[in-house]
């Protein structure tokens, strides 16, 4: 009886596919401040977890969890948490920066209608997974790569996304339950935009800018200095 092959034809996407793919990519914002109060429809959540779910992983190790949280007592306590960590980063920044820096939105927890807590179980693939021999950090590489796919998914959904990455982790782990055990990878404040930055917000408001690509890209060897 003849094998069934698992391969299908490969070919590049059309125009207008592969238009849609480099415009999700181009005008993806973190969004902090453009959300529309409406809730996201559960078909669409879960069009945007079979995305991330769809992610590349290391040893098809497939680490990742997606903790949706709705409840606005939760979230509220989240907030709280951003807001203390927040107030210890603003203390970090040269003085002459803190102004600005205090003067950036710089998350939507309360605003977006839902958030996500993507987390790494590192024990999923057992102790030796393949691909990770070398390098251990290859479950959490592949976490990021779920929350692209879910970034972009979201983008083409007329979806806006933000990433909160100002906490400290006891506090997430103590409101949202989360073992010692689990990594923290993101925490993604979701929800309707009918508006976003035509540049990165940082970079509209001075905070930062887009270096040029051709400073970024070496051939065949390390030529950045040492």
């Amino acid at each position: 009886m003849p094998k069934t092959s698992a391969l299908a034809a490969a070919g590049p996407f059309t125009d207008d596919e592969r238009a849609a793919v480099y415009k999700a990519i181009h005008t993806r914002r973190d969004v902090r401040d453009q959300f529309l109060p409406d809730p996201l429809p559960d078909d669409v959540v879960r069009r945007l977890l079979e995305a991330a779910h769809h992610a590349p992983s290391v040893g098809f190790m497939q680490p990742w969890n997606f903790i949706a949280i709705r409840d606005r007592a939760v979230r509220e306590r989240v907030a709280r948490a951003f807001g203390r960590a927040n107030a210890e980063a603003a203390a970090l920044f040269p003085e002459e920066r803190q102004s600005d820096y205090k003067s950036l939105k710089l998350e939507g927890i309360r605003k977006a209608p839902l958030n996500i807590c993507v987390t790494c179980d590192r024990d999923r693939g057992g102790k030796v997974v393949l691909g990770r021999t070398h390098n251990q950090s290859m479950d959490l590489y592949s976490t990021v790569c779920a929350v692209q796919n879910l970034w972009l998914a979201a983008r083409a959904e007329g979806i806006g996304m933000g990433w909160v990455s100002i906490f400290h982790d006891a506090d997430l782990r103590q409101i949202l339950g989360i073992p010692d055990r689990i990594e923290i990878v993101a925490y993604l404040c979701l929800g309707y935009v009918d508006e976003l930055y035509e540049r990165p917000e940082l970079e509209v408001k001075g905070w930062s800018r887009r270096l040029p690509l051709d400073a970024l890209i070496f051939e065949d060897k390390w030529q950045g200095g040492a």
